[in-house]
């Protein structure tokens, strides 16, 4: 469950540690050819996802949201900057994004290349939490770089297995993050109904994605004011 002592004690070791952080991320992103950084990130969830479909059917127990970061353009801008720009980036967006996720109880399921996976007990503290990651990722700047951050935020019940969360709400949150815009943080329909309406302004989308389901809405979400 989420905030359980196993949870605390690997988000806790987690703090400080963005170099290492940093460089696996960079290992992750690396085809076969030394030097050459490959698109997975979200592109591995359509073979995660099937997996884990197989591994538990079935439901969750208690709602939980689910949310997606994904680094607009990181892929191509790291192919011509190099190495060492690429994990100085990286390092400055785990150390941006992941404290407020832990702040506010998030747990970071895992990390996907140049993005992120992470769970909330509620979808208030989800939304919370990438208002804050996207600003603080703004302040960035390496080598004329400027992350951009794709979040998409989905509450449902997935099943959780290990440290994984599986099943059809967690391919939803991933396809939200896939179709949002850059800056843009995009909420199903039931994510937006557990929201307060004073505290978010919202725009609805056209949505359609495999994996989703066909009446499933989406809403763009920014901060009053």
């Amino acid at each position: 469950m989420l905030g359980d002592e196993q949870v605390i004690d690997r988000l806790s070791t987690a703090r400080g540690r963005s170099a290492d952080v940093a460089a696996r991320q960079l290992v992750e992103l690396r085809r076969d050819t030394p030097g050459v950084l490959g698109e997975l990130g979200l592109a591995t969830l359509q073979a995660w996802q099937a997996f884990s479909e197989n591994r538990g059917r079935g439901r969750g127990d208690v709602d939980v949201a689910v949310l997606f970061t994904d680094l607009v353009g990181f892929s191509s801008w790291a192919l011509e900057s190099g190495d060492e720009p690429a994990i100085e980036l990286l390092r400055a967006v785990s150390e941006a994004i992941e404290p407020p996720i832990i702040e506010r109880r998030g747990e970071i399921v895992k990390r996907l290349g140049d993005g992120l996976m992470a769970a909330f007990w509620d979808a208030s503290s989800a939304t919370d939490a990438a208002f804050t990651a996207r600003e603080r990722a703004s302040a960035i700047e390496v080598q004329g770089y400027v992350p951009r951050l794709r979040t998409g935020i989905h509450i449902g019940r997935p099943r959780k297995i290990g440290g994984d969360y599986f099943g059809v709400d967690v391919n939803i949150a991933a396809r939200l993050a896939e179709a949002a815009e850059p800056d843009e943080i995009l909420v199903s329909g039931r994510t937006l109904e557990a929201l307060d309406p004073a505290a978010v302004i919202s725009t609805e989308r056209r949505f359609a994605a495999e994996g989703a389901p066909p009446d499933l809405s989406a809403h763009a979400v920014r901060q009053p004011g």
